[in-house]
């Protein structure tokens, strides 16, 4: 067998899936690899709710039979990623972060994960997350740690995934975005992390926090592989009337076009105040970085002004607490005494709210939104921080309950797209002092996701900050 210039655990999904059809490497052989990775390093790392040993190994033996019959599916056959603990996998549990007293298995398969299985993957395993996917772990949980250092906070609530995908016991997860829960985590473990557009990707057999903020996405080491995932999963699904009939487009292909021919063309659009108020002094050095990186590769860096952020963020936690309610009603009812106190929260919060309060919400963000659909109009992607302060320590994020200001400064690049439905893509653009991964965030119009690939993708191939991995 020939070694690969990098770890097996490391290389890029296109990589991997070439080796294993050109026979290299069998699909069974990487599965049982990082299963072995798995079992030496989750112990520490808690990234995984179940993994899923037997099924995982029976998928690749069969990704074997059939490449081996000359079926190939294409660059996810036979390749191990995981699934958050979010989406239906049948025959097994969707715990979703919480420890109800009833939660039986599946009994069908996730829009999302039936199209990953098309596609040939191989299931690994289903990372944890937060309870119900909003703020806090159930204190019954023990949260994901940090590969690159165990003091520090993993994002949420994809935090499982994240960990899963930086300590390479997985090539790439499906993961959800509600405010921040693919982007926080991205940054935070150094990788690539693609929040679609809503309705880009179907929700059916998803576990919704707030249906109309909830974002299916994928999480990466690097924008091709978000890409090729997100390829996999995106498009019309009659289970989910919400999901876009529009067909999706080829996000590998806009890939392949940056790295040949640059981004010439392509106007890279900058908000200097929004990227400069109240940012430290790192994360600005990180931004101005790239946008030299961006114009080395001709692209047009142009100034924009961003539409006030202040009443969204505000609006977005109620928002999100009156559809918790709606999604929790009949499972709170019954089962109270088994939900966190974080969660039990929001949605007693969501349950208190008026009609009228809510519906100004909803004039607001529709206000919103055509604001940012006019700004995103004069560009193909925006430039922004994912947060406007280094990564934080978890004894930081214990302060956060007795901070709102922080925690609007923390929602402050991310829950807007969430009210807006943005497409968004997070990016590793540098580390700090302390060797921590420094995140970036490109915005692009809606159903624009191709321009996001292309725009990460030409970056990646200029910079190898997506190429470091933490010490395990």
């Amino acid at each position: 067998m020939t070694e690969p210039a990098r770890p097996l655990h490391y290389l890029d999904i296109g990589e991997l899936a070439g080796m294993i059809w050109t026979g290299i490497v069998s699909s069974r052989d990487v599965t049982q690899a990082l299963l072995d990775r798995i079992a030496a390093l989750d112990g520490e790392l808690h990234a995984y709710a179940v993994v899923m040993a037997d099924a995982a190994l029976a998928q690749a033996a069969a990704a074997d039979r059939e490449i081996a019959a000359g079926g190939w599916r294409g660059s996810l056959h036979g390749v191990p990623v995981a699934v958050k603990d979010l989406f239906d996998v049948e025959g097994w549990p969707t715990r979703a972060g919480m420890r109800l007293r009833s939660q039986p298995p599946a009994a069908r398969d996730a829009t999302v994960v039936r199209r990953l299985k098309d596609a040939g993957a191989v299931l690994i395993g289903k990372p944890e997350l937060t309870e119900g996917a909003y703020s806090d772990h159930h204190p019954r949980v023990v949260p994901p740690r940090n590969p690159w250092r165990a003091d520090h906070w993993p994002g949420i609530s994809s935090s499982g995934s994240g960990v899963a995908v930086a300590a390479g016991m997985a090539y790439g997860s499906l993961a959800s975005d509600t405010g921040g829960s693919i982007r926080w985590p991205s940054a935070a473990n150094g990788l690539t992390g693609l929040k679609p557009t809503w309705g880009r990707v179907s929700r059916h057999g998803a576990a919704e926090l707030a249906a109309s903020l909830d974002h299916v996405g994928t999480m990466a080491r690097s924008a091709v592989d978000a890409g090729i995932l997100l390829g996999a999963i995106a498009g019309a699904d009659p289970d989910d009337p919400t999901a876009s009939p529009a067909p999706a487009p080829d996000f590998a292909a806009a890939a392949g076009a940056a790295a040949r021919a640059g981004l010439a063309g392509v106007r890279i659009g900058v908000d200097p105040a929004w990227n400069r108020d109240d940012v430290d002094a790192g994360t600005r050095q990180v931004l101005a970085d790239a946008l030299a990186t961006f114009a080395a590769l001709d692209a047009e860096i142009v100034e924009v002004r961003f539409p006030a952020v202040a009443q969204a963020i505000a609006d977005w936690v109620p928002a999100c607490a009156v559809e918790a309610a709606v999604a929790h009603e009949a499972r709170y009812r019954a089962m109270r005494d088994d939900y966190g106190a974080v969660l039990a929260a929001v949605i007693e919060a969501g349950q208190a709210l008026s009609g009228t309060g809510y519906q100004a919400i909803l004039l607001r963000r529709a206000a919103f939104r055509g604001r940012v659909d006019r700004v995103m109009a004069t560009v193909d992607v925006l430039l922004t921080p994912v947060q406007p302060f280094a990564p934080l320590t978890l004894a930081q994020i214990r302060t956060l309950g007795a901070q709102p200001d922080l925690v609007a400064r923390l929602q402050r690049y991310t829950c807007p797209f969430n009210m807006s439905g943005h497409p968004t893509l997070t990016l590793p653009g540098g580390f700090t002092a302390h060797g921590m991964p420094v995140g970036m965030q490109l915005v692009a119009p809606r159903w624009r996701e191709d321009a996001l690939v292309r725009a990460g993708a030409a970056f990646q191939a200029r910079t190898a900050w997506h190429r470091r991995h933490p010490e395990m």
